[in-house]
Protein backbone atom coordinates (compact mmCIF):
# COMPACT_ATOMS: atom_id res chain seq x y z
CA UNK A 1 0.00 0.00 0.00
CA UNK A 2 1.06 3.61 -1.04
CA UNK A 3 0.93 6.09 1.97
CA UNK A 4 0.56 9.60 0.57
CA UNK A 5 2.46 11.72 3.50
CA UNK A 6 2.73 15.35 1.70
CA UNK A 7 1.10 17.85 3.57
CA UNK A 8 -2.28 18.88 2.95
CA UNK A 9 -1.62 23.01 2.84
CA UNK A 10 -5.35 23.60 1.69
CA UNK A 11 -8.44 21.96 2.66
CA UNK A 12 -12.00 23.39 1.56
CA UNK A 13 -15.03 21.80 3.09
CA UNK A 14 -18.60 22.60 1.92
CA UNK A 15 -17.93 26.55 1.16
CA UNK A 16 -20.71 28.57 0.68
CA UNK A 17 -20.13 32.23 0.40
CA UNK A 18 -22.53 35.14 -1.42
CA UNK A 19 -21.54 38.44 -3.01
CA UNK A 20 -24.65 41.10 -2.55
CA UNK A 21 -26.29 38.97 -1.06
CA UNK A 22 -26.55 36.52 -3.80
CA UNK A 23 -25.03 32.98 -3.53
CA UNK A 24 -21.88 32.48 -5.78
CA UNK A 25 -20.01 29.28 -3.73
CA UNK A 26 -22.44 26.31 -3.29
CA UNK A 27 -20.35 24.05 -1.38
CA UNK A 28 -17.18 24.04 -2.89
CA UNK A 29 -14.98 21.01 -1.90
CA UNK A 30 -11.00 21.28 -2.78
CA UNK A 31 -8.17 19.69 -0.85
CA UNK A 32 -4.40 20.86 -1.81
CA UNK A 33 -1.22 19.20 -1.34
CA UNK A 34 2.21 20.63 -1.20
CA UNK A 35 4.10 20.18 -4.28
CA UNK A 36 1.02 20.12 -6.99
CA UNK A 37 -0.73 22.62 -9.52
CA UNK A 38 -4.61 22.61 -9.34
CA UNK A 39 -6.59 23.75 -12.37
CA UNK A 40 -9.65 25.16 -12.04
CA UNK A 41 -12.01 25.93 -15.54
CA UNK A 42 -15.35 26.34 -15.83
CA UNK A 43 -17.63 28.75 -18.01
CA UNK A 44 -18.25 32.66 -16.87
CA UNK A 45 -20.14 32.70 -13.47
CA UNK A 46 -19.37 29.19 -12.57
CA UNK A 47 -17.04 31.47 -9.07
CA UNK A 48 -14.13 30.51 -10.01
CA UNK A 49 -13.36 34.50 -9.24
CA UNK A 50 -15.44 34.32 -6.51
CA UNK A 51 -13.28 31.31 -4.80
CA UNK A 52 -10.13 33.03 -5.58
CA UNK A 53 -11.39 36.51 -3.83
CA UNK A 54 -12.87 34.48 -0.95
CA UNK A 55 -9.23 32.70 -0.16
CA UNK A 56 -7.76 35.95 -0.31
CA UNK A 57 -10.33 37.84 1.96
CA UNK A 58 -11.40 40.29 -0.22
CA UNK A 59 -14.53 42.23 2.15
CA UNK A 60 -16.86 42.22 -0.82
CA UNK A 61 -17.57 38.51 -0.61
CA UNK A 62 -19.23 36.91 2.66
CA UNK A 63 -18.47 33.68 3.51
CA UNK A 64 -21.96 32.09 4.77
CA UNK A 65 -20.63 28.34 5.49
CA UNK A 66 -18.15 25.46 5.71
CA UNK A 67 -14.59 25.66 6.14
CA UNK A 68 -11.15 26.68 5.00
CA UNK A 69 -7.90 25.42 6.28
CA UNK A 70 -4.97 26.61 5.52
CA UNK A 71 -1.69 25.18 6.69
CA UNK A 72 -3.49 23.94 10.06
CA UNK A 73 -4.92 27.52 10.53
CA UNK A 74 -8.63 28.44 10.05
CA UNK A 75 -8.22 30.78 6.96
CA UNK A 76 -11.69 32.60 7.15
CA UNK A 77 -10.48 34.05 10.88
CA UNK A 78 -7.76 35.88 9.20
CA UNK A 79 -7.83 39.37 8.08
CA UNK A 80 -6.31 39.67 4.67
CA UNK A 81 -3.19 41.16 5.45
CA UNK A 82 -2.33 38.54 7.53
CA UNK A 83 -3.61 35.72 5.21
CA UNK A 84 -0.99 37.55 2.88
CA UNK A 85 2.06 37.67 5.30
CA UNK A 86 1.31 33.85 6.36
CA UNK A 87 1.64 32.39 2.73
CA UNK A 88 -1.67 33.25 0.50
CA UNK A 89 -0.62 35.04 -2.69
CA UNK A 90 -3.43 36.01 -5.28
CA UNK A 91 -2.43 37.64 -9.20
CA UNK A 92 -5.20 39.39 -9.97
CA UNK A 93 -7.03 39.26 -13.42
CA UNK A 94 -6.70 42.43 -13.49
CA UNK A 95 -3.83 44.21 -11.87
CA UNK A 96 -4.60 47.62 -10.05
CA UNK A 97 -2.44 50.66 -10.71
CA UNK A 98 -1.44 52.96 -7.54
CA UNK A 99 0.34 55.98 -8.40
CA UNK A 100 2.52 57.50 -6.44
CA UNK A 101 3.89 54.18 -4.84
CA UNK A 102 6.90 52.74 -6.88
CA UNK A 103 6.95 49.16 -7.73
CA UNK A 104 10.46 48.89 -5.66
CA UNK A 105 9.28 50.69 -2.39
CA UNK A 106 5.79 48.43 -2.90
CA UNK A 107 7.81 45.20 -3.12
CA UNK A 108 10.29 45.85 -0.14
CA UNK A 109 7.54 46.79 2.48
CA UNK A 110 5.43 43.22 1.30
CA UNK A 111 8.57 41.39 1.42
CA UNK A 112 9.37 43.02 5.08
CA UNK A 113 6.17 42.62 6.44
CA UNK A 114 6.21 38.34 5.42
CA UNK A 115 9.51 38.30 7.14
CA UNK A 116 8.49 39.98 10.28
CA UNK A 117 5.56 37.65 10.55
CA UNK A 118 8.51 35.21 10.24
CA UNK A 119 10.41 36.44 12.85
CA UNK A 120 13.25 37.77 10.68
CA UNK A 121 14.61 40.49 10.41
CA UNK A 122 14.08 43.29 8.32
CA UNK A 123 16.21 43.62 5.38
CA UNK A 124 17.62 47.26 4.47
CA UNK A 125 17.16 48.50 1.08
CA UNK A 126 20.67 47.95 -1.11
CA UNK A 127 20.29 44.34 0.12
CA UNK A 128 16.59 44.14 -0.69
CA UNK A 129 17.45 45.70 -4.41
CA UNK A 130 19.72 42.83 -4.75
CA UNK A 131 17.30 40.34 -4.10
CA UNK A 132 14.76 41.95 -6.09
CA UNK A 133 17.35 41.82 -9.60
CA UNK A 134 17.59 38.38 -9.11
CA UNK A 135 14.29 38.38 -9.46
CA UNK A 136 13.86 39.86 -12.30
CA UNK A 137 15.69 37.58 -14.47
CA UNK A 138 12.22 35.03 -13.38
CA UNK A 139 9.83 37.32 -15.65
CA UNK A 140 12.39 38.84 -18.34
CA UNK A 141 11.50 42.40 -16.59
CA UNK A 142 13.89 45.81 -17.89
CA UNK A 143 14.88 46.87 -13.83
CA UNK A 144 13.72 50.61 -14.39
CA UNK A 145 10.25 49.12 -13.93
CA UNK A 146 10.95 48.93 -10.07
CA UNK A 147 11.10 52.96 -10.34
CA UNK A 148 7.77 53.49 -11.95
CA UNK A 149 4.75 53.47 -10.24
CA UNK A 150 3.24 50.10 -9.40
CA UNK A 151 1.57 48.65 -12.70
CA UNK A 152 0.67 52.40 -13.92
CA UNK A 153 1.41 52.31 -17.46
CA UNK A 154 2.08 48.86 -17.42
CA UNK A 155 0.65 46.98 -20.75
CA UNK A 156 -1.63 44.16 -19.93
CA UNK A 157 1.53 41.75 -20.64
CA UNK A 158 3.54 43.92 -17.95
CA UNK A 159 1.13 44.14 -15.50
CA UNK A 160 0.67 40.36 -15.47
CA UNK A 161 4.66 39.92 -15.37
CA UNK A 162 4.72 42.00 -12.24
CA UNK A 163 2.06 39.93 -10.57
CA UNK A 164 4.51 36.80 -11.10
CA UNK A 165 8.00 38.66 -9.92
CA UNK A 166 5.71 40.17 -6.63
CA UNK A 167 4.99 36.29 -6.06
CA UNK A 168 8.63 35.36 -6.55
CA UNK A 169 9.66 37.66 -4.14
CA UNK A 170 7.58 37.71 -1.66
CA UNK A 171 7.47 33.40 -1.92
CA UNK A 172 4.30 32.08 -0.95
CA UNK A 173 2.75 28.85 0.51
CA UNK A 174 -0.42 29.00 -1.86
CA UNK A 175 -0.08 31.13 -5.13
CA UNK A 176 -3.85 31.61 -6.74
CA UNK A 177 -3.44 33.16 -10.49
CA UNK A 178 -6.68 34.12 -11.47
CA UNK A 179 -6.60 34.27 -15.03
CA UNK A 180 -3.29 35.07 -15.22
CA UNK A 181 -3.09 33.80 -18.91
CA UNK A 182 -6.31 36.46 -20.28
CA UNK A 183 -5.54 39.07 -22.73
CA UNK A 184 -1.62 38.04 -22.81
CA UNK A 185 -0.07 37.08 -26.34
CA UNK A 186 2.23 34.15 -26.87
CA UNK A 187 5.52 35.40 -25.67
CA UNK A 188 4.14 37.17 -22.64
CA UNK A 189 2.72 33.67 -21.88
CA UNK A 190 5.48 31.51 -21.70
CA UNK A 191 7.14 33.91 -19.82
CA UNK A 192 4.55 34.08 -16.92
CA UNK A 193 4.60 30.41 -17.74
CA UNK A 194 8.23 29.45 -17.59
CA UNK A 195 8.03 32.42 -14.23
CA UNK A 196 5.07 30.02 -12.31
CA UNK A 197 7.31 26.61 -13.11
CA UNK A 198 10.57 28.01 -11.92
CA UNK A 199 8.74 29.22 -8.27
CA UNK A 200 6.68 25.58 -8.36
CA UNK A 201 8.65 23.37 -5.29
CA UNK A 202 8.26 20.25 -3.19
CA UNK A 203 7.12 22.97 -0.64
CA UNK A 204 4.46 24.91 -1.95
CA UNK A 205 1.11 24.57 -4.22
CA UNK A 206 -0.67 26.67 -6.98
CA UNK A 207 -4.20 27.13 -8.14
CA UNK A 208 -4.76 28.02 -11.55
CA UNK A 209 -7.57 29.63 -12.50
CA UNK A 210 -8.53 29.64 -16.51
CA UNK A 211 -10.37 29.37 -19.11
CA UNK A 212 -8.16 27.99 -21.50
CA UNK A 213 -6.36 24.77 -21.94
CA UNK A 214 -3.77 26.54 -23.92
CA UNK A 215 -2.19 27.82 -20.37
CA UNK A 216 -2.12 24.16 -19.40
CA UNK A 217 0.36 23.61 -22.32
CA UNK A 218 3.36 25.16 -20.49
CA UNK A 219 1.92 24.83 -17.00
CA UNK A 220 1.48 21.02 -16.27
CA UNK A 221 -1.38 20.25 -13.95
CA UNK A 222 -1.47 17.43 -11.32
CA UNK A 223 -5.28 18.25 -10.80
CA UNK A 224 -8.00 19.93 -13.66
CA UNK A 225 -11.19 21.02 -11.53
CA UNK A 226 -14.03 22.05 -13.22
CA UNK A 227 -16.27 24.05 -11.59
CA UNK A 228 -19.87 25.00 -12.74
CA UNK A 229 -22.65 26.96 -10.42
CA UNK A 230 -20.64 27.50 -7.07
CA UNK A 231 -19.69 23.81 -7.62
CA UNK A 232 -16.53 21.30 -8.22
CA UNK A 233 -18.56 18.92 -10.41
CA UNK A 234 -15.41 16.89 -12.06
CA UNK A 235 -11.39 16.43 -11.58
CA UNK A 236 -9.04 14.88 -13.35
CA UNK A 237 -5.63 15.29 -15.31
CA UNK A 238 -4.71 17.54 -18.02
CA UNK A 239 -6.27 14.86 -20.38
CA UNK A 240 -9.66 16.49 -19.23
CA UNK A 241 -8.43 20.35 -20.20
CA UNK A 242 -8.30 18.54 -23.83
CA UNK A 243 -11.86 17.29 -23.67
CA UNK A 244 -13.02 20.41 -22.25
CA UNK A 245 -10.93 22.42 -25.07
CA UNK A 246 -13.13 19.92 -27.85
CA UNK A 247 -15.95 19.72 -26.21
CA UNK A 248 -16.94 22.25 -23.93
CA UNK A 249 -18.63 22.50 -20.59
CA UNK A 250 -21.96 21.02 -20.93
CA UNK A 251 -21.34 17.40 -21.12
CA UNK A 252 -19.91 18.17 -17.25
CA UNK A 253 -22.64 19.74 -16.66
CA UNK A 254 -25.06 16.92 -17.83
CA UNK A 255 -23.45 14.20 -16.36
CA UNK A 256 -23.54 15.81 -13.15
CA UNK A 257 -27.12 16.36 -13.31
CA UNK A 258 -27.35 12.62 -14.04
CA UNK A 259 -24.75 11.54 -11.74
CA UNK A 260 -27.04 13.52 -8.78
CA UNK A 261 -30.48 12.04 -10.44
CA UNK A 262 -29.83 8.48 -9.45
Amino acid sequence: MIIDNSEVILSVRDLTADVDGNQILKGLNLEVKAGEVHAIMGPNGSGKSTFSKVLAGHPAYKVTGGEVIFKGQNLLEMEPEERAVTGIFLAFQYPMEIPGVSNLDFLRVAYNSRRKHQGLEEIDTFDFEDLVQEKLEIVKMNPSFLERSLNEGFSGGEKKRNEILQMAVLEPTMGILDETDSGLDIDSLKIVADGVNQLASPENATILITHYQRLLNYIEPDYVHVMSKGRILKTGTKELALQLEDRGYDWVVEEAVEVGAK
